[in-house]
């Protein structure tokens, strides 16, 4: 019970993050949505005593890129983006995130994937396209949806990236210590621009609860459950969380603000995740092995949230 718990509460958490960006837009500039959810996130996160332990003091520049490349660049970009998009079809466009990882993992390994991999990614890119289409659609589409897609797939490559970058940094230091490292610099390089419209801002209840659960729950806890995912039941298995996130995301959009979503995008952004699945289901049968055999299950997490 507790394994499903924490596999399945980060991906309820982070697909309805698309929904409290929308509510916190309502009350400030997207500059604004970016600084307050990471400024939250940082000090909640430095309430879990494994956060704060210190990292190699080689790996504090690869640290400040994913502050970069992992935080301030695409949470600045999703914001902007759902100015003119739905909290759901940014959502629903997140399950993408793994196609972008592979590929760049492909890149930094100069060898081409296995025939799976390809498949994947050929099935999952297809989905993307299809997922963004009515926004570049004439009768349904406009510039300015245009714009919001285009913004999200800048920040989806820049995931991809930072998945990279990050995965070798978390295996020698740990997932906590490295993410509240990474906070800590996205604080520093969304200020300029978010505190003044944060300060500017014209709070309802439902904008400021909205806010508080984002960097919270969104931006801080839902990475102490995912690393606890990773050491309880292994890094592979507990990256499935990421299929909910554009399930929820498009059933809040709809039930709470209303959205309306082309079923085009609906069926893309399930082709989508089928791509996305087949890449995960190859590497969790490469881990296993063709006789079986079960992925070693790292606990080093598990101590560090402890």
């Amino acid at each position: 019970m507790v394994d499903w718990l924490l596999l399945v509460v980060p991906g309820l958490i982070w697909g309805a993050s698309f929904l409290f960006i929308a509510e916190g837009l309502d009350a400030m500039a997207p500059n604004g949505v970016t600084f307050t959810r990471i400024v939250i996130g940082f000090a909640t996160l430095a309430l879990v005593p494994a956060a704060r332990r210190s990292i190699r003091p080689q790996d504090w520049r690869p640290t400040g890129a994913l502050g970069v490349l992992w935080l301030a660049f695409p949470l600045s970009m999703f914001p902007f983006a759902e100015q003119h998009v739905s909290s759901a079809l940014t959502g629903m466009l997140n399950g993408a995130t793994p196609l972008f990882a592979a590929v760049v993992a492909t890149i930094l390994a100069r060898t081409l994937p296995s025939r799976a991999v390809l498949a994947g990614l050929a099935v999952g890119f297809a989905g993307t396209v299809i997922t963004a289409l009515p926004g570049f659609d004439g009768a349904h589409g406009s510039p300015e949806q245009a714009l919001g897609i285009g913004l999200i797939v800048a920040a989806l490559a820049s995931y991809g990236v930072a998945i990279n970058i990050a995965r070798p940094l978390q295996q020698r230091n740990g997932a906590l210590p490295v993410i509240w490292r990474s906070l800590g610099v996205a604080v520093l390089l969304t200020a300029p621009l978010g505190l003044p419209a944060l300060v500017r801002a014209h709070w309802s209840w439902r904008s400021a609860v909205s806010m508080a659960l984002l960097g919270a729950l969104g931006t801080a806890i839902a990475h102490v459950l995912a690393a606890t995912a990773a050491g309880r039941l292994g890094a592979t298995r507990a990256a499935a969380t990421t299929f909910l996130m554009p399930v929820v995301a498009l059933v809040l959009g709809v039930a709470i603000r209303g959205e309306q979503v082309q079923l085009v995008s609906v069926a893309g952004a399930g082709i989508c995740l089928a791509g996305a699945w087949i890449i995960r289901y190859s590497a969790v049968q490469k881990v296993q092995g063709v006789h079986g055999v079960q992925e070693v299950q790292p606990v080093r997490e598990v101590r560090q949230v402890l």
